[in-house]
Order: structure tokens, then C-alpha cells, then sequence
């Protein structure tokens, strides 16, 4: 692709998104000691449909008591948490707003890595139009260094995420929104986290239909299994998740699962590792009853149970 070519790329995918990128800013009733004004923050968003519903992170509105959002022609809402969820730092708020400009959700299962990426948000709250980086998608399906997990992994990018980018869509060149930029790691460079805009999709569908994010469970707490784990607690396999503890009254407690078997299936799903059973669940739904596939003592079993609903 000719540099000129692939500079018109860029700026079509830009001006198909920019009108649907929105800056939020949240208030919080606590106080900052030093200023002693309620402590303020911003972040980005990007406008899913014509009636006013905006995706961002959680934790750009997490504890807040007043959202603001800003759209680019400098209109100004109060935005309304519809529903959001830790777990995967996705929330959907609402404002009642016309002449909206949706985004195009794209495919982040059709991503490859080395593929170009445009990052799109508030970067430092700057006034005016919102700022864009380029960079390439770097890896994909990563967990955040710091925490367990994110549903299906995070795409690694080495797009130039700021503060304030939080929330705002990473998108490919044909500026549909792969991605959801999340987060940077302070120290390193040119390494930035986005949740999967398949994830984000999912998320979405249980805002909006149930107000909040409903997960089956097993009742378990698990573990990868490697050659050190495997050679300390002796067992006959390096494959699938090693349950540390079980919940009492849990589905997995009433199957008799117990603590030292290994889960190498659930379902139809195999289970090599923690972000598989995640996956897995994932795809599953409350009070469904499922076959598990385990190993104890050297022996694989299967077990019959109905999921339960998740309180985390």
C-alpha cells in the first residue's frame, strides 16, 4: 500500500469516528485533601446508537455521583448509568441527545496480529477534537500483568494510549471499533491494553436486556496447571485447571467436586487453562446443566450439574 494511500485510510477511518467519540467526565463526592474540591476525573467513550447509549470503561465512572458527557460539536448531557461490570471494566451509560452518530462494531475475532490499529479518545481532557494515534495490534488474547483476567484476554497494542484515552474505541483502518482501550503499562513503552470489541459486544446485550452482567459458575477457585504444580501436588496430567478450594452450596459442591481434582472439560469446551474455563462459561447460561470432566487420583470421571448464577 502507497504511503498516500494508506495516509487516506487513516484520515477516512478518522472522520467516520470522530463524531461518535465522546469525552465523560465523573464526579465523586469525595473530596481531594489538597484542593478540597470533589475529586474529578475524564475519560472517553464512543456512541453505540441513535438513542444515546455510550460504551466506556467502568472505571472511568465507577464511584461517581454526577457523568457528564461531552459530545464533539461541544453539546453537553447528563449521562445516566444504565449498568456496568467490574469485571471486565465495560459500562453503558445513556443520554437523551439527538443527531447522534453511532460507531460500526467490528470483529476482533478477525484480527491478526501486525494489523494497524487508530486509538481515539480525550487524551489528557485536551479541549476540541479528539486525539489519534496509530499503531499495530501487538498480541492478542493477553490477561493485564497486574490482574486475574478480562473475559477472552485483551488485545496488546503499541498505539500511544494516554490518560483520559481510557474507554475510547480502538478501531482498524476501515474505522470500525475493534476494541475498547483500557489500559497502559506506566513503565514500558509502547504497551497498551484494549478489551475485544467481541467482549464488549456481550457485555452490551446484558446491559441493556437485564441491566446488569449475568455469569454461570461452577463454585470453584482454580489454578493453572505447569511441571512445578503438577510435581508438588503429583498429578497424572499438565493439562486443564486444579481446583484449590469449592464454594459450599455451589454446583460444583452438590456434584461432589472437591478440592486437588482437575477440570479438563466443561461442557463441549476442553479446559487447558484458567482463561479457557472462563471462556467456557462464558458461552454457558444460568441453570444449564452441564457434564464436567475431571481427574482425581489418576482416574478421569464426569459429573452432571446445573450452573448457578455468579455473585461477583
Amino acid at each position: 500500500m502507497a504511503l498516500t494511500e494508506l495516509e487516506s485510510k487513516i484520515t477516512k477511518a478518522v472522520e467516520k469516528l470522530s463524531d461518535s467519540v465522546v469525552t465523560i467526565r465523573s464526579t465523586k463526592a469525595n473530596i481531594n485533601p489538597y484542593s478540597g474540591q470533589p475529586i474529578q476525573g475524564a475519560g472517553s467513550g464512543f456512541i453505540i446508537d441513535s438513542i444515546g447509549n455510550i460504551v466506556s470503561n467502568f472505571h472511568v465512572v465507577a464511584g461517581a455521583n454526577k457523568v457528564e458527557v461531552v459530545l464533539k460539536d461541544g453539546r453537553t448531557f447528563t449521562g445516566t448509568v444504565v449498568g456496568g461490570d467490574k469485571a471486565t471494566d465495560i459500562v453503558v451509560i445513556k443520554i437523551d441527545g439527538t443527531n447522534l452518530t453511532p460507531v460500526k462494531l467490528g470483529d476482533s475475532e478477525k484480527l491478526k496480529v501486525g494489523q494497524m490499529a487508530l486509538a481515539i479518545g480525550n487524551a489528557l481532557d485536551l479541549p476540541g477534537a479528539p486525539t489519534v494515534s496509530a499503531g499495530v495490534i501487538s498480541a492478542i488474547g493477553r490477561p493485564l500483568p497486574w490482574a486475574d483476567f478480562v473475559f477472552e484476554g485483551l488485545l496488546q497494542t503499541d498505539t500511544p494510549i494516554n490518560p483520559g484515552n481510557s474507554g475510547g474505541p480502538l478501531a482498524d483502518l476501515d474505522g470500525n471499533v475493534v476494541g475498547i482501550n483500557t489500559a497502559i503499562v506506566p513503565f514500558a513503552q509502547g504497551v497498551g491494553f484494549a478489551i475485544p470489541i467481541n467482549t464488549v459486544k456481550w457485555v452490551i446485550e446484558q446491559v441493556l436486556e437485564k441491566g446488569r452482567v449475568v455469569r454461570p459458575m461452577l463454585g470453584v477457585s482454580v489454578i493453572n496447571i505447569n511441571q512445578v504444580v503438577a510435581r508438588r501436588f503429583q498429578l497424572q496430567t499438565q493439562t486443564g485447571v486444579l481446583v484449590g478450594s469449592v464454594a459450599a452450596k455451589s454446583p460444583a459442591a452438590q456434584a461432589r467436586l472437591r478440592e486437588g481434582d482437575v477440570i479438563l472439560k466443561v461442557g463441549e469446551y476442553e479446559i487447558k487453562n484458567v482463561k479457557d474455563l472462563l471462556v467456557a462459561l462464558s458461552k454457558l447460561s444460568v441453570k444449564q446443566s452441564v457434564n464436567v470432566t475431571y481427574m482425581r487420583g489418576g482416574q478421569t470421571e464426569q459429573v452432571a450439574l446445573r450452573l448457578s448464577e455468579s455473585t461477583q
